[in-house]
Order: C-alpha cells, then structure tokens, then sequence
C-alpha cells in the first residue's frame, strides 16, 4: 500500500463519522484533500453537509467536486472537523501548517465540537519536534518577532535553524491571510505546551502550529488498514 492508498483509507474511515446535515470543518494538505474528494462522493449521491473550508485551497476542491460550503461567520459553530496533521504524538498534541493553513485550521477547529484527525502512520511521533514547526507571523517587525522566537527557543533549551518559508520560484510564501511562515527546525520540542504557551505572548507572532487539546480522535492508516486512535487519560 503506497503512501496515497494510506491517506485514502484514512479518509475513507474518517468518513464514516460524518451524518446527515451535518455542520463541517474540512482541512488542507494531501490527506484532508483525499477526504474532500470521497466526501464529494457522498454529497452526489444524497449526503447533506454544510462544509467550511480552513483554505482557499481547500475551498475551491469543494466548489469543483460539488461540497457545498459556508462561511464560518455563517456557521461559527460547528459540528466536527476533519483535518491531518504533519505530527501527532501520544498525548494527542498535534503539529500542523505543513501545508500553510495553521491559523484557520485552528480557527475552524476551536469552532467544533470535535476535531478528527486523518493520517498515516508515518506522523505519530514519540516527541514532536523531527517536522519543521511553522510560525505563522506578521510581516510587520519580522526580523524582530524572528529575534523574540530565537530568544525563546534558547530559553526552552531548543536549537535549530528558523528559515521563511518560499515557493518554488523563491518568492516569500505568503498565507491566506496575508503573513508570512518561519519554519523552525527544532529536532525535538520536549515541552510542547510550554513552547505553545510562551509563541502565544510575542506579539508578532499570528498563530503556531502546536495543536494542543484540539483532536479527539485520530484515523491512523498504515498497510494493514486504518485504526481509530483515542488520547490517553
């Protein structure tokens, strides 16, 4: 079972928790794309969702296949989320941006009464931290906000390069929203919680890609199949 095949299967039991009228968040990256296009499938044959998108990207895979969609100032509350994540370790904490969508995948997934999380096995981690962690920052004071995450990253004990992201033609990579994203290779963050709460006081900083008590279920895929994950109390 190749990497795809995975990140379908994924989806595909991820789809299973998804009812009838439901009020949904859909993610952005590869596997929440996966998800889109099965979920389209069931929207063809009768299935009635209200879906919020956490892209532009996202958004207009929806319009294409036939989602229909909402914004979430229409529907601010929601019902569940479906998303991936680029790490997810044994205490459910998550990293996620990988593909640029950190603030309003948050956004939206604050928004739900849950939060589902699809991926192959290749993204659980026993320490997060091996994924470059995206910050997503104001491009106003940049070099500053860099020097007050560089400081706090020293203060944690973390080390490791911090680099803006780019796009392939080497233009500064710029979010739905407008910011911009420094991907900070720590190798390891042993106190994620710690990391979070601290990113949250710099004001330049917009959102980061720690997830912290957002996912209630995880949809692991490997080449056995899927298995449903649930957090440890």
């Amino acid at each position: 079972m190749d990497a795809r095949e995975m990140k379908i299967k994924a989806a595909a039991a991820a789809l299973e928790h998804v009812e009838d009228g439901m009020r949904l968040g859909i993610g952005t990256g590869s596997t929440a794309e996966e998800f889109v296009r099965l979920l389209a499938e069931k929207v063809a044959g009768g299935l009635k969702v209200q879906g919020v998108p956490t892209s532009e990207r996202t958004a207009r895979l929806c319009l294409e296949l036939g989602v229909p969609l909402k914004s979430l100032d229409e529907l601010p509350e929601l019902d569940l989320t479906i998303d991936g994540a680029d790490e997810i370790d044994p205490q459910f904490r998550l990293v996620k941006g990988g593909g640029g969508a950190l603030l309003r995948e948050k956004i939206v997934a604050a928004a739900s009464k849950r939060m589902i999380v699809i991926a192959d096995e290749t993204k659980l981690v026993d320490t997060l931290g091996a994924f470059p962690l995206p910050i997503e920052i104001n491009p106003f004071g940049q070099a500053s906000t860099r020097l007050a995450i560089e400081r706090l990253a020293a203060e944690l004990g973390l080390s490791g390069p911090m680099t803006l992201r780019t796009r392939s033609d080497e233009s500064l990579f710029m979010t739905d929203g407008g910011h911009l994203i420094l991907d900070a290779s720590f190798g390891r963050i042993p106190d994620a919680d710690a990391l979070a709460s601290r990113l949250n006081q710099i004001p330049g900083v917009v959102e980061h890609g720690l997830f912290i008590h957002l996912a209630s279920l995880a949809i692991i895929a490997g080449p056995a199949g899927a298995r449903v994950m649930e957090p440890k109390n």
